[in-house]
């Protein structure tokens, strides 16, 4: 039992202690939250301006709406990093975390916009007809009575879309960003090779 133990205190020392590789863990997991936060909040507002467009009667909006579903939703988050970062961000002299959360905010406003429609639509139709026969107009009425009573039923999926998100953003280290799963991979690899080293010195201790 105490060899065990001091195997995994020396393989702890070796992973995260030696060369101040918890930093880089740190540095990582900072990364991640921030992408994460700022294409959240993106995507809400993104996916609230689609539902909008989904729930328009004029079908100029609902077209909008429906091609950016579907189009979004259709093609891989990966292909979307890769073009808003190298293609339409290429001369843009930005952070590299902000255009990706700017990616994954495109991202998520897709799913959003379902959500948030959904919610929308949840709403009894009486509470619409009630608004409008008070004088308000169809903004006001969505804006101060159907939009708050479905905040409630929006929130859990919102909830779960920031966990989606923070899965997803597994993916920027495509565009050079070190996050929680890239750091992870480097301090894999660097304590890999520092095994691989001392099991050759020991073979050739060992030989000789």
């Amino acid at each position: 039992m105490s060899l065990w133990w001091a195997d995994v205190v020396d393989t702890f020392q070796r992973c995260f202690i030696s060369e101040e590789r918890y930093k880089l863990l740190i540095s990582g997991i900072g990364v991640t939250i921030k992408v994460s936060l700022l294409a959240v909040v993106l995507g809400i507002i993104i996916g609230f301006l689609i539902a909008l467009c989904n729930l328009s009667k004029k079908k100029a909006f609902n077209v909008i709406g429906k091609v950016y579903t579907d189009v979004i939703r259709g093609t891989p988050s990966v292909t979307q990093l890769m073009i808003i970062y190298f293609v339409v961000f290429a001369t843009i002299n930005w952070s590299k975390w902000i255009i990706a959360a700017i990616a994954f905010g495109i991202n998520s406003g897709a799913y959003v916009s379902e959500i948030i429609r959904a919610g929308i639509l949840s709403i009894d139709k009486g509470q619409t007809e009630a608004g409008r026969s008070l004088g308000l107009s169809a903004k006001q009425t969505m804006m101060t009575i159907v939009v708050p009573q479905a905040v409630k039923n929006i929130f859990p999926a919102l909830g779960n879309e920031f966990i989606t998100l923070i899965k997803e953003t597994a993916i920027v280290g495509y565009v050079g960003l070190i996050d929680i799963q890239k750091a992870g991979d480097f301090i894999r690899v660097r304590h890999t090779k520092h095994s691989c080293l001392l099991s050759e010195q020991r073979s050739y201790i060992s030989y000789l």
